[in-house]
Parts: structure tokens; sequence; C-alpha cells
């Protein structure tokens, strides 16, 4: 019998298949989620002047300080985007607002709340030193500072920092067109009333939802008998248009199971088949003409177990994005029965203990088939094959969901 894969010598025949996909310029306004595929740098300081953090009153101080007592003129005003006409002497002031211009001269704000103010005139009531309470030029960035780079998932903040860095758009990496096409004679629709024997289908609606999740755009989401000539039509029509299709269902050895034979008719390169998971064990990995195709196991547990293993990692290369999704170290909770010859990846939820550490708890029964275990579940704790209990208090790496 030929030896199962690991996961990670499956998740490296899947890496090596990878080629980035074309970038396309993106206004950043349209860019939420997208992965950029450029490094961005700043065109500007940020800020690009020196500016008050308070609303108060900006003045020259004295060295080492301006006592408190001290009465000023006050000589002008410095609101947001309209800045002081004219510069503050030794012995003035100047009316300003949270985020206004520093006017020039000045080198210090004392906050209204600690100013009297009568007669056009101020009188400070504490002692003044140079730089209080003012933001500085650059503060947040420089010019020509790289402020994000390629391979950045962009969220709301990164989004700002571009647009404060000075662009009005980026170049992201396409986003992979996705088909899904989920097999079985027993599929029923969502809301369909189930004649006996049928199940509701699951699948598409998750391994669809996980696509569109990790940056792709899942342009087909259809069913495919258990024919192999409903097999072969289905993933034909997929494989004309999609970067990379998932299939679930069908990849194991029965005598209903048509997607291997049916890839291969269509010119599919195997580049593996079995890995040494639970759940998941009979997922199929191949390409052609650079269409990555991942045949995921048909109970719903395994096919989103897998598609976060093997198929999320393709995604985010193909967006230019770092294949690997970063692990975290956790403590389980309770103890955790280990398969023999495979790994599994449990689910958890997590949480972190008083001393700091994250802990994972398994989210009730392990079963493929119970698709109620992914709920609330944060990550896939992997728990290397061996023999009996793996107890409470063990270390193991956590990925993220």
């Amino acid at each position: 019998m030929t030896r199962l894969l690991s996961i990670a010598q499956a998740r490296e025949l899947v890496r090596a298949a990878v080629v980035p996909l074309e970038d396309e310029p993106v206004p950043v306004e349209a860019a939420l989620g997208r992965v950029l595929a450029e490094d961005v740098a700043a065109a500007h300081d940020v800020a690009p002047f020196d500016s008050s953090a308070m609303d108060g009153f900006a003045l020259r101080a004295e060295r080492p300080r301006t006592p408190a007592g001290t009465t000023l003129p006050i000589v002008g005003e410095s609101r947001a985007g309209r800045p002081a006409e004219r510069p503050v002497g030794p012995g003035e002031a100047v009316r300003i607002s949270t985020g206004a211009m520093l006017p020039e001269g000045a080198d210090a704000v004392l906050q209204i709340e600690l100013a009297d103010e009568a007669g056009g005139r101020v009188t400070l009531r504490d002692d003044v030193a140079p730089g209080r309470n003012v933001r500085r030029a650059g503060e947040d960035l420089r010019a020509g500072d790289v402020v994000l780079r390629a391979g950045t998932i962009l969220g709301p903040a990164e989004l700002g920092v571009a647009v404060g860095a000075g662009r009005a758009e980026v170049r992201c990496a396409r986003p992979p067109r996705v088909a899904v096409v989920a097999t079985g004679d027993e599929l029923a629709d969502p809301g369909e009333p189930l004649r006996p024997g049928q199940i509701h289908n699951t699948n598409a609606t998750t391994l669809a939802a996980l696509a569109m999740q990790h940056g792709a755009r899942v342009f087909t989401v259809t069913g495919a008998p258990d024919t192999q000539e409903g097999t072969e039509e289905a993933l034909a029509a997929a494989l004309e248009e999609a970067d990379l299709v998932l299939v679930s269902g069908g990849v194991s050895v029965g005598p209903h199971d048509h997607v291997k034979p049916a890839l291969e008719a269509l010119g599919v390169e195997q580049r593996f088949w079995r890995v040494a998971l639970r759940p998941g064990k009979p997922t199929w990995f191949g390409v052609r003409d650079g269409v990555l195709v991942f045949g995921l196991p048909g109970n719903p547990v395994s096919s989103m177990v897998t598609f976060l293993l093997f198929a999320r990692p393709a995604l985010r290369a193909l967006q230019h994005a770092p294949f690997d999704v970063e692990r975290r170290a956790a403590v389980l909770t309770e103890p955790v029965e280990r398969q023999p010859e495979r790994d599994e990846a449990v689910r958890v939820a997590l949480a972190t203990g008083p001393d700091g550490t994250l802990r994972a708890t398994p989210t009730g029964p392990q079963g493929s088939h119970v698709l109620s275990s992914m709920v609330g579940a944060a990550g896939l704790a992997i728990v290397e094959a061996g023999d009996g209990d793996l107890p409470a208090g063990a270390v193991v790496p956590v990925e993220p969901i």
C-alpha cells in the first residue's frame, strides 16, 4: 500500500504548483479584502505639518517654560484646513483647534481647559514647556518609508494608511476565479424538502463561502450526478474558466466515486491523493494548465478542514499573500484521543487563560459528519499521530480558522 503523505508534504506539493496571478490597479475604496501586489511607500510625511493635539492656544514657549499666570494677547486663529495668517511672535498666542497647523514661530499648545480668555487676551493656568501638545510632521510616517508590504491583506486600517501615504489606488492581485462542484445524487438544494436518502447540500454553501472569505470570486456553484458522464461534464465546464476548482465528494474508491477518473479523462495531472489526516484522508490534488483542482472529501467537516489546510494556502499564494497561515501554540484543556497512523485536525475554541496562555478546547464530538463541531471553532489543533490520549495541558500547534 502506498504510504500516505503527511500534511506538510501535501502542502509542499500544493505550494510548488501555485503561480501567482497577475495584478491590476484598484481604487482604494474598492480594495477592502484584496491583497497588495506591490510595496506602498509614503509620498510625503504623515502628518505633513506640525499640528496641535488639543483645542487651546499656540505660543512660543520660553526656555525652560513659560510660567503659569502669564497673560498673552491673542493675535489670530488656526483651524483645521485654515492655518493662521501670521506667525506667532514672542509673548503672543493664537487660538488653535485640534489637528490644525501649528503657526510659524509657535512650539507649544496649552489646552483650553487650562487657559482663561478675556478681552482678547489669554492667561495661562499652567507652566508651558516647548513641545507641549504638539504633533510633529512625519510622526506617523516619513516620506519614502515603505508603509505596506506586498502580500498584505487590506483591511480598513491598511486602506487608511494607503490614503494617508498619498495613494488613490493600489496594485492588487486579481481575485482568483473559483468553481465549486458538489457531487452526489443524494444532494438537495437548500430549503428543498428531502426525499428518502437525501441530505441538504451543505458543502456547496460552505466551500463557496470559504473561498469568498479568502478573496476569491466564485463564478459557479454546481452539482454533479453520480455518473461518469455527468461528473465529466460538470468538471469540464468548471475547468474552462477557473483558476481553482473545488470538488466535494467522489474522490474515494467506491463504485460511484467518479471524480478521479473524470479528472484524468479531462487531462488533470494528479499531484497527490490521500493524506495522513483525520478527517480528510482521501483528499486529491491535481493541476491542468495552471488550474488548481482540489478533490475534497464529501463529509462536511472533512470538506471544510481540507479546504483550510490545502486550498486556503493556495488561494493566498495565488494573490501574492504568504502561503502559510501562522500557527499558534495552545494548551489543551482536556485530553484528546490520538490516532495511531494519522494526524488529527481537532476543531477547538480558543481563549486566553489568566496566566496569558492560549487555551484550546475541543468543540464537542469530532466526527467528520458533525458539521456543528465547526460552529464556535476558532482553530484547528493539529494532534500528531500516536498511541493513547494526548493529555490536558499538552501544547499543540493551532492553525486559525
